[in-house]
């Protein structure tokens, strides 16, 4: 019954005035994951994809962390540090491929596919030669999933195992230059960098991408004038604004104005990349046989054929050659000379991403969750999910977004 003068509309809205129920958030169903990390036997591949507190934050989540034994052991990791950090540590990549997820920098051998399980999540990296289309072929015929981390973009599109493995080929390339200058390494016994009454070092360097930018950063902080032709004003342009301002010289890739400033530089930087196959050849041999004796050329992309017309691959063991008195470098996998620093970054992208899989359900609620991730993916389940691998293998292929949806 009413109370006296109050009226059905004050009743209305005093109503609002009484406590509400609270909605939560439903919580997401997390799970725990197995994570394997095999010893790499690819040659002078000296990285790990995780560092020891990776491994302990991941296992303070609650996962499982396989690691072979002296997986860690060329990039100064010890054993006994893995197992500190909760680490199991097994003798065979057998064991390894026991896990859920399986980790690794280069792509799987012959071997590793034997080891591999249906429905089995495979991360490293890929190539895109006539030879892997084989390895495809045969994870399909395994049912397994399979995600590329050259390929990988993050939620604001970038790709973030490309930019960071890029700023340490970049930075590292310099250092390498500033080596075989020096007397020490048969150079022409320059130092690389400004000292007072003497001019600069000229560093020149092809490609505005992020192996450039990095490169560029890394020689005006020595004092050395720098010099980047890209094919592209944009990239350019971004490169002036983020790192020298009007203290580097930019123009485009143009081969008359090219070969003109080779003929004056110490040091030059191949640092294009192609987004797919190989990276156009934009340096001639008549270019190079008309530097300088004793200049420097690092051919940072010949992990994609390379840039330079004289360029042949080399090893860390043997990683220089000299042709028309110019000492070439082009040992491919650059980030693998400095194997700590290059573990950590790696780690500090997969550490929170296998962490984020767990959280999320597993794998395959993860890639539902995160469509940037699935850009990484070029097998699920056995279907090829990559269009490009697709047109040059010849072999059928199915959009992940389409089959995400279905799911």
């Amino acid at each position: 019954m009413n109370k006296p003068g109050l009226s059905y509309k004050d009743i209305q809205q005093g109503s609002v005035l009484l406590p509400q129920e609270e909605m939560l958030e439903v919580g997401r169903k997390s799970t725990k994951i197995s994570i394997g990390v095999p010893r790499e036997t690819s040659f002078q591949e000296n990285r790990i994809p995780l560092i020891p507190s990776a491994v302990s934050f991941l296992t303070a989540c609650g996962h499982q962390v396989l690691i072979q034994a002296d997986a860690g052991k060329h990039a100064h990791f010890q054993d006994k540090d893995y197992a500190e950090a909760g680490a199991r540590i097994v003798y065979s990549a057998k064991e390894v491929y026991q896990a859920d997820i399986v980790l690794k920098i280069s792509p799987p051998t012959q071997d590793e596919i034997d080891c591999i399980r249906p429905r089995q999540l495979l991360l490293s990296a890929v190539q895109s030669t006539t030879q892997y289309g084989d390895v495809i072929r045969q994870l399909m015929a395994k049912k397994a999933t399979a995600l590329a981390f050259n390929y990988l973009r993050d939620d604001e599109g970038a790709f973030p195992v490309v930019r960071s493995m890029g700023e340490i080929a970049g930075s590292t390339a310099m250092l390498i230059a500033a080596e075989y200058l020096s007397n020490a390494n048969q150079g022409k016994g320059l130092m690389l960098g400004g000292v007072t009454g003497i001019p600069p070092v000229e560093v020149l360097i092809i490609g505005a991408g992020i192996v450039g930018e990095s490169a560029a950063r890394t020689a005006l902080g020595l004092g050395a004038s720098v010099k980047v032709f890209d094919s592209s004003l944009s990239r350019l342009a971004r490169m002036q604004h983020l790192v020298g301002g009007h203290h580097i010289f930019t123009s485009l890739l143009q081969p008359d104005e090219l070969a003109r400033r080779m003929q004056s530089a110490d040091v030059v930087i191949g640092a294009l990349r192609a987004a797919h196959g190989r990276t156009p050849c934009v340096v001639t041999e008549q270019m190079v046989s008309e530097m300088k004796y004793g200049s420097v050329l690092i051919d940072v992309s010949i992990d994609q054929g390379g840039c330079f017309e004289t360029s042949r691959l080399t090893s860390h063991d043997q990683p220089t050659f000299k042709k028309y008195g110019v000492i070439h470098y082009c040992v491919p996998n650059i980030a693998s000379r400095v194997a700590h620093t290059a573990s950590t970054a790696l780690s500090n992208i997969f550490a929170p991403m296998l962490a984020s899989m767990g959280e999320e359900g597993g794998p395959d609620q993860y890639f539902r969750n995160h469509p940037a991730a699935r850009s990484g993916v070029y097998l699920y389940q056995g279907m090829l999910t990559n269009e490009f691998f697709a047109k040059i293998y010849r072999l059928p292929y199915k959009d992940i977004d389409l089959i995400m949806a279905a799911l």
